[in-house]
């Protein structure tokens, strides 16, 4: 295919702007999204390389191809980004139509994708496919999962099938190179992900594999996986703060994250020195995991008070869901919120009142003590200065009391209806 020789700009009816730089239209053919051009596979046998059934995209793409998370220069791209369904063994090319050339095209250079993948798959990777399909048909090939087996569940309905968890470390012999492969998958998934220094003895590493036997011979598929940092808690305790979880799309919506984090808290919470349990800013859908599982433990747990419609406090028992379930006293106070949301009869017009007075009177706490503090603020301020603060109004105050407790209360009935379901 010949490439198009364009005028100057300046003749040019409509533009088009790329990475902050505008561009004749004519050249809207060699911009393409990120993330339609990227193509992510697990392959266990060589069909599925063929298969486009297989491929499964990234949902977002701006930590490598900047914020417009588009590329420029080529037409009809596509990146792939293919991985052994075990060891994460990764075939890495692109393929185009045609290339932008800077002598026919306004002197406009493609952008550098390989440098720019460089930066996430790292080094060890072929762009042989004879040489990667031979991998993966490789009949002696045998993969084991690395590190200690520390849980698994069966698939329902298929005794050949199931999923198993283990723990690693950095010194888990083999590890570190696979996990290099394993956490380019957060890139593309979670927002304002990074790398983690793999130098720092303090991170544990649980990994969820499918294990299948086939012909008598059991073969592994990485599924996800989850790091957790361990520090010092005063004066003689750990704490554990979860920093990534994902599960990978294919596997995703299937109750294994919920597996994953049951999986941790297995591990962990019989500990004695472990104090708490914690969450580096949880999404939205692990929040609703985490909130599904940690009431669900709470309700199985034995010992435990429930906290009932009418007279339930944030105090004793919520301080024993902490110190048993090594819940935050935060997430131990969401709990029992949802719980006591559960017990209430919200046919009652003063039981369904008196919960919502109480939960608000917890998400008013943050205005309350801003209103103290800025209170304390005027004593020290001129005239001028006290007329240049705004704070909110008693009216705006209430408005955003209903708002917040409106989206609350939704988030707390989806858990209470899988609750429901699963209880």
């Amino acid at each position: 295919m010949t490439h198009q020789v364009f005028g100057e700009p300046s003749v040019v009816a409509r533009e088009i702007k790329i990475n902050n730089m505008f561009t004749p239209k004519n050249l809207e053919a060699f911009v393409c999204q990120a993330s339609s051009a990227l193509e992510l596979k697990l392959i266990a046998k060589e069909e599925e390389f063929f298969d486009d059934a297989a491929i499964f995209r990234p949902e977002m793409t701006h930590q490598v191809f900047g914020e417009r998370e588009n590329i420029f220069g080529y037409k009809n791209l596509k990146i792939k980004l293919y991985y052994a369904h075990d060891d994460l063994y990764t075939y890495a090319t692109m393929e185009y139509e045609a290339k932008i050339d800077p002598r026919t095209h306004l002197k406009l250079k493609p952008d550098d994708v390989v440098k720019a993948l460089s930066t996430v798959v790292p080094a060890g990777f072929t762009r042989n496919r004879d040489e990667f399909l031979s991998r993966i048909n490789d009949p002696k090939r045998r993969f084991t999962p690395y590190g200690e087996l520390i849980g698994s569940y069966p698939q329902e309905g298929n005794k050949d099938v199931t999923f198993e968890i283990y723990r690693a470390n950095i010194h888990t012999p083999g590890f570190l190179q696979y996990h290099a492969r394993l956490q380019t998958f957060i890139i593309w998934f979670i927002d304002a992900s990074s790398f983690i220094d793999v130098e720092d003895e303090k991170w544990t590493f649980y990994i969820l594999f499918n294990r299948k036997v086939v012909n008598g011979v059991p073969s592994y598929t990485s599924m996800g996986y989850s790091t957790v940092y361990h520090f010092y808690a005063f004066p003689d305790k750990s704490r554990y703060r979860i920093s990534q979880m994902l599960i990978l799309p294919p596997f995703q919506r299937k109750g294994h994250g919920g597996r994953l984090l049951q999986a941790i808290y297995d591990d962990l919470v019989p500990r004695p020195l472990v104090r708490d349990i914690l969450v580096e800013d949880p999404s939205d859908d692990f929040q609703a995991m985490r909130d599904y599982v940690d009431c669900r433990n709470t309700l199985a747990s034995e010992g435990l008070r429930f906290p009932m419609a009418t007279g339930s406090t944030f105090g004793k028992e919520v301080m024993q869901a902490c110190q048993k379930l090594k819940l935050s006293k935060k997430q131990a106070r969401r709990v029992w919120e949802i719980l006591r949301l559960r017990a209430t009869d919200k046919g009652n017009v003063d039981q369904y009142r008196e919960y919502r007075l109480w939960v608000k009177s917890r998400l008013n706490e943050p205005y309350q003590r801003q209103k103290r503090d800025m209170a304390k603020l005027v004593a020290h301020l001129s005239p001028v200065e006290v007329a240049t603060m705004k704070p909110p109004s008693e009216e705006e105050q209430k408005a955003y009391l209903h708002e917040a407790y409106k989206l609350l209360e939704e988030d707390y009935f989806k858990v209470i209806e899988k609750l429901a379901v699963t209880i």
